[in-house]
């Protein structure tokens, strides 16, 4: 089982903190490139959380069902308007079954990294495998591990500075594991709030080699919901895994 570190305390602070990814000219392009790609739908979002992406797609007239571990960021989606449209399963993502084949699955703000082993990140693209149709397909966003960013002998980056937010990546197994802790500080109505929390990061090429033990091949892979090219130089990705239409053993569709 996934910890769940987005308690009724960071559930009630979430949008609010992570403010900048509900401005239009972020989630517009993201939801533009998810709606493209389920066409009729259904689609499932792993970590839902408090509806930023499933709410507009479900405004879309998709089809959307979730599935979180956090309750309290879940009622967060319920109370807002629209919520009832989108079905949630209360689980952790990486073993939780839900009812139906989905033509989309996706795990997008770097949501993949709250799985802090690899075997768990494995589990998840195997999931994911099992709820999807034939030709269906799995998108991830994430960062780009920073580790060439790093000055030798440095294992902390800071990625946001400014009066009242602090937000620093601190490197702390370079090993297999992988983990890296997220720390971020925020001044709030003249009170500090603290919220640190380990992740595991994961290169794009081991992705891929996830989705294929899952059974399922790199479709396509961009520096951003825009579909800017992928370069050596890209801080982050977009990638797009799909499921065969066709059975391999069979030559029938599945």
């Amino acid at each position: 089982m996934s910890e769940n570190r987005f308690d009724e305390h960071v559930a009630e602070r979430y949008d609010e903190s992570a403010a900048e990814m509900f401005d239009p000219a972020t989630l517009d392009p993201a939801v533009d490139f998810l709606t493209d790609l389920a066409g009729e739908g259904p689609v499932l979002e792993l970590g839902v959380g408090t509806g930023r992406v499933a709410l507009p797609l479900a405004g879309r007239g998709l089809s959307v069902h979730g599935i979180d571990l956090s309750e309290p960021m879940v009622a967060k989606l319920r109370a807002k308007p629209g919520g009832e449209h989108v079905d949630v399963t209360i689980g952790d993502f990486t073993t939780t079954v839900v009812a139906g084949t989905f033509s989309l699955a996706y795990l997008v703000f770097n949501t993949i990294n709250n799985l802090t082993t690899q075997d768990a990140q494995v589990a998840c693209f195997q999931n994911v495998a099992a709820h999807l149709a034939p030709g269906g397909c799995f998108v991830v966003e994430v960062v780009v591990p920073a580790l060439r960013r790093l000055p030798p002998g440095e294992s902390v980056r800071v990625f946001a500075a400014t009066p009242t937010y602090l937000a620093f990546d601190e490197f702390t197994d370079l090993t297999e594991a992988q983990i890296s802790w997220s720390h971020h500080y925020w001044t709030i109505d003249g009170a500090l709030e603290v919220f640190s929390a380990p992740y595991r990061y994961v290169w794009p090429s081991e992705l891929d080699l996830m989705a294929r033990l899952a059974g399922m091949t790199l479709r396509e892979r961009w520096g951003g919901w825009t579909r800017e090219p992928f370069t050596s130089e890209s801080t982050g990705h977009v990638s797009v895994w799909q499921k065969p239409t066709l059975d391999p053993a069979g030559g029938q569709e599945a």
